[in-house]
């Protein structure tokens, strides 16, 4: 039995490459001209090292859903978040891409061991501060080189509320902690690989009334992502978020739970200045009859109470409300 396939000498690797040059070979030689031939190179194709990324992309639109509520409050008002399709590029190519001023925070994920980067747009940093403070939703110049101490405030705040969303969002397919690292202003500062690795870029337009739209993107490492390539395949989702609450009801539940001050008054006798600098250690004084005790909360009158006694402790029963 022969073997049919064998490696050329290097004779023939010569002679062949001398073909090609000269133009004597053409690359499509022994094909059969009636088949239809499309030219393909290879690791151009990325988005197929882990599939369709179908779980991503739930991810990205459970992600999108999410976010609104951390931007509500700032903005007054439901932004519109859309998110992109995932993309591959090489570090460099998507760095090439940036302004030399964004905001870029780089977080851990721990059950990944990898790292993801959050990129926040300067302009868009600006109107959520002016709006957090007050300020109506306008454009702002975006000619400065750094933050000042509010935004970056508010940036953590975003970056926050970011990384609390993204963990809810990846609860269904597996359960991950992000960690704050670090955050630069710089695209060439941010080291979160190396400028020739491959990342995923999933990108997310938020649309505001009267404004320009802003966007933000979401950064990971491909060989972050690997490992779990056929869980991103899967198709399959358990869907067991139940944070449903709304934000009127998440804010009501905050305002409740405010503590406040409460004091509670017996008696406010009067005394004139000459009996006061006579009494000494060991003096009684003699309170007049007691109409009821005033009950205060943060030093303002809110009930008529009677002094009592509970379980050995002195208490007072709230009687009417004023």
């Amino acid at each position: 039995m022969s073997n049919t396939s064998r490696k050329l000498s290097s004779d023939e690797v010569s002679a062949l490459m001398e073909g090609l040059q000269s133009g004597e070979i053409t690359a499509n030689s022994g094909l059969n001209n009636d088949v239809e031939v499309t030219e393909f190179a290879f690791g151009s194709d990325n988005l197929e090292l882990l599939g369709d990324y179908y779980a991503l992309r739930l991810i990205n639109e459970r992600f999108a859903r999410l976010v609104r509520s951390i931007f509500l409050p700032m903005i007054r008002l439901q932004p519109k978040i859309n998110p992109f399709p995932p993309e591959v590029k090489t570090y460099d190519e998507y760095s090439a891409g940036l302004n030399s001023f964004m905001s870029l925070s780089t977080s851990r994920i721990d059950e990944l061991r990898g790292s993801m980067l959050l990129v926040l747009e300067p302009s868009f940093i600006s109107v959520l501060t002016n709006c957090y403070y007050g300020g109506k939703l306008a454009n702002f110049p975006s000619a400065k080189a750094e933050f000042t101490a509010t935004e970056d405030r508010i940036i953590e705040i975003v970056s926050d509320g970011i990384s609390q969303c993204l963990e809810a969002a990846w609860k269904d397919l597996m359960p991950i902690t992000i960690k704050h690292q670090s955050r630069e202003i710089n695209p060439q500062f941010a080291t979160l690989v190396e400028s020739s690795d491959s990342v995923i870029i999933c990108s997310f337009v938020v649309q505001l009334p009267n404004v320009d739209s802003a966007s933000f993107d979401i950064i990971y490492p491909l060989q972050t992502l690997k490992p779990i390539a056929s869980l991103l395949r899967s198709r399959v989702q358990s869907d067991i978020i139940n944070d449903d609450s709304s934000w009127r009801e998440r804010l009501e539940k905050s305002v409740l739970n405010i503590p406040l001050p409460i004091s509670a008054i017996l008696s406010e006798p009067h005394v004139s200045l000459s009996n006061l600098v006579k009494f000494k250690e060991g003096d009684i004084m003699n309170l007049p009859p007691i109409d009821g005790v005033d009950f205060f909360v943060n030093d303002k009158l809110f009930f008529k109470a009677e002094i009592g006694e509970t379980n050995g402790q002195v208490a007072v029963s709230l009687k009417n409300r004023l």
